[in-house]
């Protein structure tokens, strides 16, 4: 009967949030990587940037910010559960919301969780881009809370918010790929008879969802990546805007670079949306059976 107990929204969203970076502690490297090749300027493969960091900083490179990763997830993945689910019940209240509702809620909440964590995901980015600098230009960030303390008072405030709006783009973005194919996936394998409603279907739903979301998000992250990493010289920005990145990365990377770390990309998706919800999942049911 216990098990039975009803989760409060209040601590459904710390179980998102939890999840999510559990999940993220497994994933890590693969964001790095995908960082990394982002920001390259040059075709380079997988394989190189892996050599390169096992060469030059050692395995434990993988691992750089991942104290921003964790805080990302804190404030981007919680805001954004938290902001579905209240969405959901306010207009489940009138009525049950349709597939289309759905996936203007689930783009709204990406959208306003985006913003609450993009200082924490311009922190991320700067601090797994650092060792692939010059010594003599690396930040070194100690932590996440130091990369923010810093950005803050030699940027100023709103550097925290560099990226924002290209941020903010892909979260909406991911969030109705993943709802559309995720369900889409889900409902056309279980058609199949092959499948069943379990961990395997979940698995290659979310696989197949990762691709879908990687393909269509990938031009939006790449500017975005760059803008947060860009510095200032001289006054002037390297970018002006999203728009320019990708106009700049086309003409002289070629249009293809706009999926650069398109592995990379996807193998962190993929496994990371998997994990965080079985994990979700384990918090949930060890928080009904032990829970007073």
């Amino acid at each position: 009967m216990s098990n039975q107990k009803t989760v409060s929204t209040s601590i459904n969203f710390l179980f998102g949030g939890t999840a999510g970076m559990a999940a993220t502690c497994v994933v890590q490297p693969l964001d790095l990587i995908k960082n990394r090749m982002q920001l390259s300027g040059i075709k380079i493969s997988t394989i190189n940037i892996i050599s390169s960091i096992l060469k030059n900083e050692g395995i434990l490179a993988f691992y750089s910010g991942l104290s921003a990763g964790l805080l990302r997830q804190a404030s981007y993945t919680t805001t954004r559960l938290g902001t579905f689910e209240w969405l959901s019940e306010l207009i489940s209240k009138d009525r049950q919301p349709n597939f289309l509702m759905k996936l203007l809620i689930g783009s709204s909440a990406g959208c306003v969780g985006a913003f609450v964590g993009t200082p924490a995901e311009v922190a991320l980015i700067r601090m797994t881009a650092d060792g692939r600098l010059p010594l003599a230009e690396r930040r070194n960030y100690k932590n996440a809370f130091n990369a923010l303390f810093r950005i803050a008072k030699e940027e100023g405030f709103l550097a925290l918010w560099r990226g924002t709006v290209p941020t903010m783009g892909r979260a909406m973005v991911v969030n109705a790929a993943q709802l559309a194919s995720y369900s889409q996936s889900k409902e056309t394998l279980l058609n199949t008879g092959y499948f069943e409603d379990n961990i395997l279907l979940h698995f290659t739903s979310s696989m197949i969802s990762g691709l879908v979301t990687t393909i269509a998000s990938m031009p939006v992250d790449i500017a975005k990546t760059r803008i947060q990493n860009m510095k200032i010289v001289d006054g002037k920005p390297e970018f002006k805007g999203a728009i320019d990145v990708i106009i700049q990365v086309c003409r002289n990377e070629g249009v293809f670079s706009l999926w650069k770390g398109f592995f990379p990309y996807y193998a962190r998706l993929g496994p990371h949306t998997v994990l965080t919800f079985i994990f979700l999942e384990q918090i949930r049911n060890f928080y009904k059976t032990y829970s007073v």
